[in-house]
Parts: C-alpha cells; structure tokens; sequence
C-alpha cells in the first residue's frame, strides 16, 4: 500500500515572535497540509489549541496524542490521520526516559520531557495495518538523543517489526545527517552496540535536501534536522521539502516534510 505521510514541527506559540506568532500562521498550516493531503501527519510542538485550530479547519482528519506533561499539558507530538480512510487499532504515547510509562519523566539532562505518540492505523478499504511513531528529540543533550533515539527503535522492534507490521517514524531529530542518531537508523554506525536498519526517506530525493530550519527566514541552505524513515522493506516513492509561505507567511519556522512511501 501507499501512503503519503508528513512531518511538520509546528513551531509552539511564542508572543514574541511578532508576525510569527500563531495568530498569523493558523490559517497557514492547515493550507499547506491540504495542499499535500497526506493520509497522516507527525506534528511536533503543537500546543492543545494550536492542534484543536488545525482540527476545525482539516475537517476530514483526526488526531491521537496528550501532552508532554502527560494530559492536555505542554507541547504534543499529535499524529493527525485522515479518519475517511483510515481508523485507529491501537494507539499510545511513552516518555523518552528511563521510566518511559511515567508522563512529565525526564533522563540523560533532556532539557525537557520527551516523548514519542505512536498509533497503529487500519486501512477502511482493505483491513490492512501500518504503524506510525511520531516525536521529538531534545535540543540540547546529544546523550539525550541517542537514549530517546535507542529506546523509540526498541519499542517499534517490540511492537511493530516482530508482530511484521510494517511503520513510518516522523520527528524532528535536532540531529543533522552526520549526526550518529541519524547514521544508527540509517544502520550505519552501532549505539550502545545495538544497531537500527530503517529506510532515510531523504536518501530518494535524488538531490540534496537541504535544511529544514529556517527561522522564519526562507532558504535552502543547510542540512535538515526533520525526517520520515520507514521499515527497511519499504520503497520511498517520493520526498520533499515544502518552503511555500503564503503572503510572507511561513507557517512555522520549519518547513514540512513530506514522503510517499509503498509499505
């Protein structure tokens, strides 16, 4: 089956990011996500209200995640999923900590909690299913992120791999392609002596992706720090990176990136 899926940090409100706030780029998001109409969507960053916004303007999706506070509380990693399609088998959120099931749980000096939401999605037409594991890795803490990054593979091994189902993992990594978090899941480099074989949905472009951050300043150059990888079996039909902005209106300080993939 395909599947077309996004990742897109959302860029939480901030007051003091003037014109950039929320307010102004509310009706910017849901119109790049309709543009694409991806069959799910791994936000990051998203507050309660900036995800619910996106909700009552995307009328044909649905949304699964809490916060990372645990509840309504802090920034999500919301999956969206388009609910004519697709409906939700499983579903769940842990922590990217050594107590992973205890919310608001921090480890290895993460700057703030962490966590990974991860849904299993049956296909209406065909009662096929496909997992999807959407998060956010820390800003600061490079052990952090090799930890959080180690821990999410272990999870989708138990859950996905060994039950053969097959996933997509979307996320902001804050880690750039040389980055070991990155080469441990393109399976080139060992963390902690274990070893990840996934699928770089960038590695199909066929070009350079360039970045992925922007800071509300438009351009390409650099490297990216968001991605989709999938199952080792699966084939990368399309990527891209959208720097669209709608009236100088970015809709966030990342651009989304979005793949279809044959699972």
């Amino acid at each position: 089956m395909e599947v077309k899926v996004m990742s897109f940090n959302l860029r939480v409100d901030i007051p003091q990011d003037g014109k950039n706030a929320w307010s102004s780029r509310a009706p910017v998001v849901p119109h790049i996500i309709g543009k694409h109409q991806p069959a799910v969507i791994g936000t990051q960053e998203g507050l309660k209200r900036m995800v619910e916004d996106i909700a009552g303007q995307l009328s044909d999706y649905s949304w699964i995640g809490q916060g990372r506070q645990g509840g309504e509380k802090d920034e999500f990693c919301a999956i969206f999923y388009n609910h004519h399609t697709l409906e939700v088998a499983e579903s769940g959120q842990f922590w990217l900590s050594e107590t992973p099931k205890k919310p608001n749980s921090v480890s290895w000096e993460s700057d703030y909690p962490r966590i990974c939401t991860w849904a299993v999605l049956r296909v209406k037409s065909s009662g096929s299913v496909f997992a999807v594991y959407n998060t956010h890795l820390d800003h600061i803490s490079q052990e952090a992120r090799q930890r959080g990054i180690q821990l999410i593979v272990k999870k989708i091994n138990e859950a996905a791999v060994q039950r053969n189902i097959p996933f997509v993992l979307t996320g902001d990594f804050n880690s750039r392609p040389d980055n070991p978090v990155i080469r441990f899941l393109r399976g080139e480099e060992l963390l902690y002596g274990e070893t990840a074989e996934m699928v770089d949905c960038f590695t199909e472009m066929g070009s350079e992706p360039g970045t992925t951050l922007h800071n509300f300043e438009g351009g390409s150059s650099g490297k990216p720090i968001d991605y989709i990888f999938s199952g080792k079996n699966a084939r990368v039909i399309k990527t891209e990176v959208d720097r669209s902005s709608i009236d100088g209106i970015y809709p966030s300080d990342h651009y989304p990136v979005i793949s279809t993939v044959e699972l």
